[in-house]
């Protein structure tokens, strides 16, 4: 580990409190909720402000000391991780919503504001920011891991609804990337070069977004098949047939199982789509009739759909809560959370070899998905005492990962590379990684933004 002991008495003359070395304080804002070993900072800042991070990494930049930003710890492949030590920046106090747009649809909000904390202030307004990763996560955070989530499938990812970017570049220097046009033909577009770039090239301070008007109406249904096959056939059926679903969601039985024990449902324990329709009256009626003719074709039971709000809320806060549902499942182990995203013709395949997988090694793991553009999650329930259970379930995240890439998807599609996923990049990328490795060593000389994550 290198000595920052200087560095660190430049930082605590400028910050003062501001700044904490406790290990405590260091250990929470180090891996949080990745499965991988914790590797803490030498110490951590609240930033206040812009200019709070930008002298931050100044004094870092001089005394060649590894900088990672922090928003709420919602990351799950060791993003915030400091493997050299360091100084994490924690964005959390940067929650000012500094303008909103009505008639151009935009926002412009501080990194440490929360896509919740957003759609409070909006909810006046007749305008929602949609993106909707499942955690309260800070909008800065999102833009660093390019987020998505169960909204996806209608509105995009982050790197679909951010227009432009504030951001404190290696040298401390600030930047501006984009405007609040919808467009630009006017040089590099810089914006989706710093989205899901994970804190590698510098800190994002403040992000203006894309708004949308609240829908008329919102339905939500539900439906239930006898396997995950004819779940992912009709998924595949309904996106190509272009119907307009807000959100379209794969729970498998076990997950299914763990929501009713934790969310107090009574659902039936087989593979189930949760599913959103928005629009107008009549139009989510459509959508909702023609959605169950489609469903029809590959067995799918029971389908009920309903506009009543508590109805929607209780349906999608049992979703939200998904990931504490299945931790429910084994309460005294640990948790591998993963990822990936194939075309969405390749879906059913992808998922049900993934099940077959898991199943032939008597593994428990749930299994959700955004399946609407691809994406599915398994998180597995190990005891990380047992060397067997922890090399079992790394085999199951390191088969699902090449399968994916192996039918031209990739391994991660929404929860990042970080440090847990860094031997799949050449695989995936191909030579193109020597072009992103250059474009880090001219961005970021000195090697001090977020060190050894997305590659080694």
């Amino acid at each position: 580990m290198n000595d920052f002991s200087q560095a660190i008495n430049v930082l605590q003359a400028r910050f003062g409190n501001q700044l904490s070395t406790n290990l405590t304080t260091r250990e929470q804002h180090a891996h949080t909720m990745s499965w991988l070993p914790n590797e803490p900072a030498d110490a951590v800042l609240t930033a206040h402000n812009k200019h709070d991070v930008a002298d931050a990494v100044k004094i870092c930049n001089e005394y060649k000391m590894p900088v990672i930003a922090f928003g709420v710890g919602s990351s799950v492949e060791g993003q915030l991780n400091a493997p050299h030590g360091g100084l994490c920046i924690d964005m959390s106090a940067m929650t000012e919503i500094l303008q909103v747009n009505e008639a151009d649809l935009t926002a412009t909000v501080q990194a440490g504001v929360t896509r919740e904390q957003l759609n409070h202030h909006l909810r006046m307004t007749g305008l929602f920011f949609p993106i909707d990763p499942g955690a309260n996560a800070t909008l800065g955070g999102m833009v660093a891991t390019r987020a998505s989530g169960t909204n996806a499938v209608r509105y995009g990812t982050m790197k679909d609804v951010v227009l432009s970017l504030e951001v404190v570049m290696p040298n401390g220097e600030i930047i501006h990337t984009g405007t609040r046009a919808k467009k630009s033909s006017a040089g590099y577009d810089l914006t989706r070069l710093i989205i899901g770039s994970e804190g590698t090239l510098g800190i994002v301070t403040e992000i203006t977004v894309k708004l949308f008007g609240v829908p008329e109406c919102t339905g939500s249904g539900i439906c239930h098949f006898p396997s995950i096959d004819l779940a992912c056939q009709a998924v595949m059926t309904t996106i190509q047939y272009g119907l307009p679903v807000a959100r379209i969601e794969l729970l498998d039985a076990v997950q299914i199982k763990a929501c009713n024990a934790y969310s107090q449902l009574t659902l039936k324990e087989m593979p189930t789509l949760f599913v959103e329709f928005h629009g107008t009256e009549n139009g989510v009626k459509e959508q909702a009739e023609l959605f169950a003719s489609i469903i029809a074709e590959y067995q799918g039971q029971d389908f009920a759909w309903d506009t009543a709000e508590d109805k929607r809320k209780q349906l999608w806060t049992a979703r939200h809560n998904a990931y504490h549902a299945s931790r429910a499942l084994r309460p005294e182990c640990g948790s591998l959370s993963t990822d990936a995203c194939v075309p969405i013709s390749r879906l059913a395949e992808c998922v049900t070899e993934t099940v077959k997988d898991i199943e032939s090694t008597g593994m428990l793991a749930p299994i959700v998905g955004h399946v609407g553009d691809g994406n599915f999650h398994v998180l597995l329930l190990i005891n990380m005492k047992e060397e067997n259970e922890v090399r079992t379930a790394e085999g199951i995240l390191h088969r699902l990962a090449e399968r994916a890439i192996d039918m031209d998807g990739t391994c991660t599609g929404e929860h990042g590379i970080g440090q847990g996923k860094r031997k799949y990049m050449d695989k995936e990328h191909g030579n193109a990684i020597y072009f992103m490795k250059a474009i880090k060593n001219a961005i970021d000389p000195n090697n001090i933004m977020n060190p050894d994550k997305i590659w080694y």
